[in-house]
């Protein structure tokens, strides 16, 4: 099976080879430029399934050259990295068609989280990752949405299945608040947080059907799936 290719935009050169190589080691070809120039020249010469653009770049920003992608390609996914966090920026960012925005400082395992997501909704098949999980009785499914215990079948909500796939990805470990917020909510902000409480406490409920399955805090870090 070929390779997902990546377009990765990015003038810090540090950074660029860190991102290429990490993304080497997650299965994707990565093609790295250090400016808008030429990762528009590579974009014209190959296919490229994803592209990930720095908005601060020299010779050409990051918007521009979306700008001019899109004029060419205006289906293929594009997620941008960049150091501001202005509100200017990020509409500015989604009304050129962003699929999702990412702000410097970020980690490799958020970012990445990011870009499966992205693919799974526009490359159907491609790079699904785990969906099916089992919780002592339970077994979810986060395709359907469904967590299903005996003849009980419990439709969660969007959020509510991200959430449940995140804490089953990382069973038995800390789920820290903060990237579970990014990740699922993109902003770590105390309105943000409060809902995710809420959705615990929902998740909660679902499987207080097996004793063995519980969602524990973690206190001044998150929450752990024991299973």
């Amino acid at each position: 099976m070929e390779k997902t290719r990546i377009l990765l935009a990015e003038d810090d050169e540090n950074l660029g080879s860190l991102l290429k190589e990490y993304l080497g080691m997650k299965e994707y070809e990565t093609d790295l430029y250090i400016n808008g120039n030429l990762a528009f020249k590579g974009f014209l010469q190959e296919h490229h399934d994803l592209c990930l653009l720095d908005v601060m770049m020299p010779e050409k920003d990051g918007f521009t050259l979306a700008r001019e992608i899109r004029q060419i390609n205006s289906d293929i996914p594009i997620i941008f990295l960049t150091a501001k966090s202005l509100k200017e920026d990020v509409l500015e960012g989604f009304t050129l068609g962003a699929d999702d925005y990412i702000t410097k400082p970020f980690s490799m395992e958020e970012l990445l989280f990011r870009i499966e997501a992205i693919l799974r909704r526009t490359h159907p098949g491609t790079r699904q990752g785990k969906t099916s999980f089992q919780l002592g009785k339970y077994s979810f499914d986060a395709q359907t949405q469904k967590l299903m215990i005996g003849n009980t079948s419990h439709k969660l909500t969007t959020k509510e299945s991200e959430l449940l796939k995140l804490l089953c990805n990382n069973k038995n470990q800390v789920l820290e608040r903060n990237f579970a917020l990014r990740t699922i909510w993109y902003d770590d902000s105390y309105f943000n947080a409060r809902s995710m409480d809420v959705y615990i406490t929902k998740l909660r409920k679902y499987l207080k059907e097996d004793p063995s399955v519980e969602i524990i805090n973690v206190h001044g870090k998150g929450f752990k799936l024991i299973s």
